[in-house]
């Protein structure tokens, strides 16, 4: 089964005109961009869709621009089905594909970027992870070929209890709410952790952890049985997969009030409500990329791609969560290989000048809305010292169709978020033995 599923991938590939001749000629002035896919296994539902927004976007700027000033852009898709050896493989296979090298990865896995850290570095190819990956990253001095654009757990966490602290009243209102942690166990689940434990000593919260084995995803009914017990105000879910629709019908269950789960915003998305109908009606999440058709670049995707039919999507993928989040991560890339033309010409670009593009990205309102994203994300600014940007999230509501906002724009990059990032990379950097770069010198 395992096979025919890969064959079934494989003929996606070539039948949709993914898989290209290996190498950018100077000639035609073309690019590879490197996209590790996730098509098949148990993570696919999540990984289509973003892949083939991925996709439809460098579509649309090769079909409306011709590329990249002149520089035409090429997809290499490769299966990882989400597993770090993969991804791994992947890369090493490619990475020299081009002449200038990979112009920067988005590895769409933590597990897999993690595991490329070190490779990456050493080969000057810039990891971008908007929203996920190593957090201490977000300090360019220090890390300067990792970029968790947008934002990361711990921001997020304090986003998510900025959110909560609005409902009751205020920060000041915190003493003796209830927090659970239903959490995938896994770095990734424990991120919340630090935030959570600094917000019990400043605000007085009670806050309580529940592990999900990765093997036990489909058994939570014991986790639910505990939670019935101990009574928690608020649900934080950091998932990812079946987890998250699982959590929601054990909560169910045990009659725990769906409006009061809230996920983070990796178990915020179409598949982690659909499965479960309209038991999810209500369920709370956070997002950094907006659902819908409404923005002005779904113009552009309809006259250059989706109407000639030169789509990798189908129409019930466009507009969702996932599919946005692919086309938001296809454009902050190409965006970076753009701004990086700027400084060292019209062509193909190294991942040591992505890096820099990266860097000096500026994505205000006015670029957000010449792109066509305006709306959909929010305006982020990137530097030497800085690799998140300063994003933001907001609060989703499903309503058993659609998800709808119910929270302006929260920032959880502040006073309380930054110093712990800070502190956290400063002592990883010391024990891998890194000293930060001279940001004034780089320009930022």
């Amino acid at each position: 089964m395992k096979k025919t599923m890969l064959k079934c991938a494989y003929a996606f590939l070539v039948t949709s005109g993914i898989l290209l001749a290996q190498g950018a000629s100077a000639q035609d002035k073309s690019q590879s961009i490197l996209l590790p896919s996730y098509r098949v296994g148990p993570f696919a539902p999540n990984g289509i869709g973003q892949a083939n927004a991925i996709i439809d976007y460098v579509r649309l700027l090769n079909e409306r621009d011709g590329g990249l000033n002149g520089v035409k852009l090429n997809v290499q898709e490769c299966e990882t089905q989400y597993e770090n050896e993969r991804g791994v493989e992947c890369y090493e296979r490619y990475k020299t594909m081009d002449s200038v090298g990979l112009p920067g990865l988005l590895p769409l896995s933590a597990g897999i970027g993690y595991a490329l850290y070190d490779r990456a570095n050493a080969d000057k190819v810039p990891i971008i992870t908007p929203g996920y990956g190593r957090l201490q990253g977000a300090v360019g001095s220090l890390f300067p070929y990792e970029f968790p654009i947008v934002g990361n757990d711990w921001e997020q966490t304090t986003a998510i209890m900025t959110y909560i602290a609005n409902k009751v009243g205020g920060f000041d209102k915190l003493k003796g709410q209830k927090i659970a942690l239903v959490y995938l166990d896994s770095a990734y689940g424990k991120e919340p952790f630090p935030v959570l434990d600094e917000m019990a000593k400043r605000y007085g919260i009670e806050w309580t952890g529940y592990p999900i084995a990765a093997s036990a995803m489909v058994e939570q009914s014991s986790t639910w049985l505990q939670i019935r017990r101990n009574k928690p105000d608020y649900v934080l879910i950091w998932g990812w997969g079946v987890m998250t629709p699982t959590a929601i019908k054990e909560a169910a269950k045990v009659k725990f009030p769906v409006e009061r789960l809230i996920g983070n915003w990796w178990s915020a998305a179409e598949p982690d409500v659909i499965p479960v109908g309209d038991t999810a009606k209500g369920y709370v999440g956070a997002t950094f990329r907006m659902p819908g058709t409404e923005f002005g670049v779904y113009k552009d995707l309809e006259k250059y791609v989706f109407g000639p039919g030169k789509a990798a999507s189908d129409g019930s993928e466009r507009g969702t969560i996932l599919y946005n989040q692919g086309l938001y991560f296809a454009m902050l890339q190409t965006e970076a290989m753009r701004v990086a033309q700027k400084k060292f010409g019209n062509g193909p670009v190294s991942g040591e000048q992505v890096a820099w593009g990266l860097e000096n990205i500026g994505l205000s309102e006015a670029r957000l809305k010449d792109m066509g994203f305006d709306g959909m994300v929010s305006p982020i600014k990137l530097s030497c010292a800085d690799h998140a940007g300063g994003g933001m999230l907001r609060l989703i509501q499903w309503d058993g169709s659609k998800w709808t906002a119910i929270s302006d724009w929260l920032s959880g990059a502040n006073e309380f978020s930054k110093p712990l990032v800070q502190q956290s990379a400063e002592a990883l950097a010391k024990e891998m033995g890194r000293k930060p770069r001279d940001c004034a010198a780089a320009g930022g």
